[in-house]
């Protein structure tokens, strides 16, 4: 019953192909699609570093259910989800300050904090035309 809770609850990261009305990909919304994101992995060990955020979820669930039972996972499960839909309009980058604080990743400095800033993205929208496809005007 937790895996599938956990399997439901802890995201996956990818961006996948959104198609238009009329079966074509949406490349205004998506961008251009990439050949290297559908290609198989290259070595053993690229699934295994893609996934280690989940895998390294699943044991720390699991680890928690075993010390205080099945309440704890439960109860920080629904703690991430509530703080991963605390998100600002759709054309501004979310900080999910709250998801990281309680992860516990808002001390540390990794990879993405550094070269990951949302001001140099290419997937920058106009702001009307994105509230108006959130809102499933369009």
């Amino acid at each position: 019953m937790l895996t599938g809770l956990l399997y439901c609850s802890v995201p996956v990261t990818g961006m996948g192909q959104q198609v238009g009305a009329y079966g074509v990909q949406d490349t205004l919304r998506s961008g251009f699609s990439s050949v290297k994101n559908e290609l198989l992995p290259s070595h053993a060990l690229e699934l295994s570093e893609k996934n280690f955020q989940l895998n390294q979820d699943k044991m720390n669930f699991s680890n928690l259910r075993n010390i205080q039972g099945l309440h704890a996972p439960l109860k920080l499960q629904m703690e991430y989800r509530a703080a991963r839909q605390i998100q600002r309009l759709p054309f501004l980058q979310s900080s999910h300050l709250a998801l990281d604080t309680l992860k516990g990743n808002d001390e540390s400095i990794s990879f993405e904090d550094i070269l990951n800033d949302p001001s140099q993205s290419e997937m920058v929208g106009e702001p009307h035309v994105m509230m108006e496809y959130k809102l499933g005007l369009m």
